[in-house]
């Protein structure tokens, strides 16, 4: 009788708007439901190519971040001493006043004085043709302290990597292995992807020294020693070597394999590729018995081919690999203590990936004509997948680690082919089509070329006449001569002591680099701060854009606030990398959904406006007059080479793909179309990407290169060799003495293991020390966010239970964790399912007092914490005299996960040590309860 009446059918909106997630790298397709001009709701959107409609938990919140209470209000300049957060508010006119006041002085007389960095903005080939405009040789962005260990070794080796590259094809495989996988990227598609191969009982191997997330539910964990995933790998090539499970019909058709080395010790080109007349990579013709092109029409090249001529051997890449592999220094028996894996288990995994590689093999009844114009009836699936990220890339042999995987699933024949790893398109690509690096300095104009790309050989390395580095990260030297992502984390100790030249301004976007985004932060927020003799700063000026009030303000100088993502214009581009699975090109747009009621503005459009007032080609028109009004203007109409803009649907009159004239309705067009668009690769043109004519002129006629581009797979990288014949005394330009050894011993052209232990002083501190970002959170933002807090509001440190017994941990504890360069006090948390040696926490959950605009109690900041504090960029002193960089030698990559530390049980502080004195907050703090319901 008294019975609530209850609406069953609310009014969820008044209008949705289709617009593209921001909260991670997914990059999903969003339904923004609007209520009264405001955003009600935010689901996934079914229609779109990358999640089809699956959300996850910070895609749903995205609602609490564009109403973050510490969002930045208007541009802001400083008043009080740097850290102070104390600052004025003014008008956009008078930062654009001041910022071109301190930039165009630079840029009339020494362009290399301003350093330009960016974190993860995903607009990273418009703001490269900002700073090369500018003319310094000074940008990058989050790469190098992220992923280019992983995205380079895939580049060099294959012509793409995993991830943003290219995803396991979970449709058809049957054994999937994932190296180093956190919960925090690419979320969506991998846990869609998981649940199809769940679904037909395929088997998952998680290989993490942490079992959470995916590897959680793989069906076997592999709880490996961190950092050794590399000498597992090897382990499992010299078993396939071993046992003959290779695929030498795809190794000899598609890869180096047969490509014949230089085997004359008394010649300059000894170890490098062999070439023809015509500058052919040469091999054995199997039908012949000659020396031959490798692309020439009808050539059957030989595995084990060799060459005698003037009494030396030439031999085939395959031949050396067999050589080295078969060693046994990479046995089981031999890399188990290592790794922490039994022989028998190595051992049986090799073979399960054998059996399914080549017992299960599946085939698709598609023809195809390769690049040597045979003619296929079939397409051979090799259905075993392998999948990886930052986990197996973040260490000082990272770059080999990573290439050691590639090669694992070359030799398997598992690279774009049915049920193995695919390529995502544009990619792939050979690593000669991208651009090498440049560094032309000339006062007033632009620099002589794009900042980043790929280098082949020491004539490629950006070095000053004297021999110094040509930038202030040092990227592209022999300290780390393939950085093709540059070294973000370097940039601030390099500026602060001069090395290899002083600075005059540091402008950054979206990169929190005095909080979390440093290694040594206490050491980072001093040289922010420090003075000379004179009373300045040694970093003259710091410009930085932010969305929202991050520990990084407080130490600007000048202050240009972002946008939420919901309240801009932003471009997705085929020039920045794919968005899409591997069955389909696509890329997309967000769009103002909302408008902002704060005084602030997209970063890029502010871009456009600095551009004109500082006359950067490319940024003005003939007259001088500002080419883009915002960065709506210049998606639209930026035309990058003929034909080929930032988007590439809807060109010319809105029917062209790929290629066409600028359309001044294309961005109408994106939102009509949900905010993406999509266009799938034809049926013959899936696999065998990098050989299949048919998909190489599809690729063509969609722009992502300008001619057919076939290629072979690197198992052998040429370049890897040439610096070391540089170091070996070979060719005009020679490395310093002190690295010569170095580089002989890392950069080997087929993929090795090595230890940095003892530089790391790990026979004093034992225990490696991780972090990994949880599925609920993406770099600093989530802890702010008022509905993601609410799951990870502070990190424990997790010790397995060797550790929590050898210190009678109970809960609630607290432990002192030492490493060569600091301390940290902090809580700890009892994981069984962990590595016996390892420690681990969730990143960038510890927040500094007075930063996100919580509250100086927040539990972010008394029982939440870094491990920041406990990392250099530098690594211990060896009693060289020398401290080298804490990074992978070859690509400069950030070796975060490399730390070792000690732990023991303490008194528990109030709150997790070190505590830092609170930032006073330029937009105050937040309510102690937000709530957000439009229209109830």
């Amino acid at each position: 009788m008294n019975q609530p009446v209850i609406d069953l059918s609310p009014k969820v909106s008044d209008e949705i708007r289709k617009t593209t997630c921001y909260m991670c790298a997914c990059r999903c397709g969003i339904n923004v439901h609007m209520k009264e001009g405001k955003v009600a709701y935010i689901e996934g959107n079914r229609d779109h190519p990358v999640n089809q409609g699956v959300l996850c938990a910070k895609g749903s919140a995205g609602i609490m971040q564009h109403n973050a209470p510490s969002r930045l209000k208007a541009p802001m300049k400083r008043v009080g001493p740097r850290g102070s957060g104390e600052f004025e508010t003014i008008t956009w006119d008078e930062a654009y006043d001041i910022a071109t006041n301190i930039l165009k002085p630079i840029r009339e007389t020494a362009p290399e004085k301003l350093a330009f960095f960016t974190g993860r903005d995903q607009s990273q080939s418009f703001t490269s043709l900002w700073a090369q405009g500018f003319g310094t040789p000074n940008y990058a962005a989050h790469g190098g302290f992220c992923s280019v260990n992983m995205a380079a070794a895939g580049i060099y080796t294959m012509g793409g990597a995993f991830w943003e590259f290219g995803q396991p094809d979970w449709d058809r495989t049957k054994m999937v292995m994932i190296f180093g996988v956190a919960e925090d990227h690419d979320s969506n598609p991998i846990k869609m992807g998981l649940g199809k191969v769940k679904a037909r009982g395929a088997k998952v191997y998680g290989v993490n020294p942490i079992r959470s997330g995916y590897n959680a539910v793989a069906d076997e964990w592999v709880g490996i020693t961190p950092g050794t995933d590399g000498l597992f790998i090897l382990s499992l090539i010299h078993e396939l070597f071993k046992a003959g499970k290779l695929d030498l019909d795809y190794l000899a058709q598609f890869t180096n394999a047969p490509v014949l080395v230089n085997g004359d010790e008394k010649s300059e080109d000894f170890g490098l590729l062999m070439r023809d007349a015509d500058n052919k990579l040469m091999v054995m013709d199997r039908a012949t018995g000659k020396p031959a092109a490798y692309d020439a029409m009808g050539v059957k090249p030989d595995l084990a081919g060799s060459l005698r001529e003037a009494g030396v051997t030439h031999r085939s890449v395959f031949q050396h690999m067999a050589e080295k592999y078969l060693d046994p220094q990479y046995a089981p028996e031999a890399v188990a203590g290592r790794t922490g894996l039994a022989p028998e288990r190595i051992k049986r995994i090799a073979a399960e990936l054998a059996d399914v590689a080549f017992n299960q093999a599946i085939e698709l009844d598609r023809e195809w004509i390769d690049f040597r114009g045979h003619k296929h009836t079939k397409m051979v699936g090799r259905p075993v997948s392998f999948h990886a990220m930052r986990g197996i890339s973040a260490h000082a042999n990272g770059f080999q680690t990573c290439r050691a995987l590639h090669v694992l699933q070359i030799i398997l024949g598992s690279v774009e082919t049915p049920g193995g790893m695919r390529f995502k398109p544009p990619y792939p690509k050979p690593p000669e089509a991208h651009p090498k690096p440049h560094y032309g300095v000339t006062p007033g104009q632009a620099l002589d070329g794009p900042h980043l790309g790929f280098t082949h050989g020491p004539e490629d390395l950006c070095l000053r006449e004297d021999g110094s580095p040509a930038r202030i990260d040092k990227a592209f030297t022999w300290e780390n001569p393939m950085s093709s992502h540059g070294m973000m984390h370097m940039v601030i100790s390099n500026a602060h002591a001069g090395n290899p030249y002083k600075i005059d301004t540091l402008f950054m976007y979206m990169a929190n680099m005095s909080w979390n985004s440093s290694m040594n932060t206490r050491g980072v927020i001093e040289m922010l701060t420090d003075t000379d003799d004179d009373g300045n700063y040694v970093i003259p000026n710091i410009i930085y854009s932010d969305a929202y009030s991050s520990e990084m303000v407080a130490y600007a100088d000048l202050i240009l606030p972002d946008t939420t993502y919901l309240e801009r214009h932003d471009c997705i581009s085929l020039l920045d990398r794919p968005i899409c699975e591997a069955d389909a090109v696509a890329d997309a747009i967000r769009w103002p959904v909302v408008e902002p009621d704060r005084d602030v503005k997209g970063f890029q459009s502010a871009l456009c406006d600095l551009g004109g007032r500082l006359g950067l080609p490319g940024f003005v028109n003939e007259d001088g007059s500002q080419k883009y009004k915002d960065y709506a203007d210049y998606i639209t109409n930026h035309i990058r080479r003929p034909g080929v803009g930032p988007l590439a649907g809807f060109r010319g009159n809105g029917d062209d793909h790929g290629r066409g004239d600028s359309n001044p309705a294309q961005l109408d067009r994106y939102i009509e179309n949900g905010g993406f668009w999509v266009e799938h690769v034809p049926e013959e043109s899936a696999f065998y990407k990098p050989w299949n004519m048919a998909y190489q002129d599809w690729a063509v006629k969609k722009s992502f290169f300008d001619k057919p581009m076939p290629y072979l797979f690197n198992l052998y990288v040429e370049p890897m060799r040439k610096f070391q014949l540089a170091a070996e005394g070979i060719g005009t330009r020679q490395p310093p003495e002190h690295l010569r050894a170095r580089i002989k011993a890392t950069m080997d052209p087929l993929p090795i293991w090595y230890s940095n232990e003892d530089d790391n002083k790990a026979d004093e501190y034992p225990i490696t020390a991780l972090t990994q970002r949880p599925m609920a959170m993406y770099h600093s933002w989530g802890s702010q966010n008022a509905w993601l807090r609410q799951i990870h509001g502070h990190n424990p440190l997790y010790v397995p239970q060797k550790i929590w017994d050898d210190n009678d941990f109970s809960e609630g504890d607290w432990a002192r964790v030492t490493s060569p360069h600091g301390e940290i006090t902090v809580p700890v948390a009892l994981q069984k399912a962990l590595n016996d040696n390892t420690v681990w926490t969730w990143n960038a959950i510890g927040k500094r007092k007075g930063a996100w605009a919580l509250e100086e109690d927040a539990p972010e900041t008394t029982k939440g914490f870094l491990l920041n504090h406990l990392i250099h960029e530098l690594l211990p002193p060896k009693g060289d005299g020398l401290r080298w960089a804490n990074s992978d030698p070859i690509t400069g990559q950030a070796a975060w996960f490399d730390l070792k530390v000690r732990i023991e049980k303490t008194a528990a502080p109030s709150e997790s040590q070190p505590n830092m004195p609170a930032q006073k907050s330029p937009v105050g703090t937040g309510p102690s309860h937000l709530e957000w319901k439009v229209g109830k």
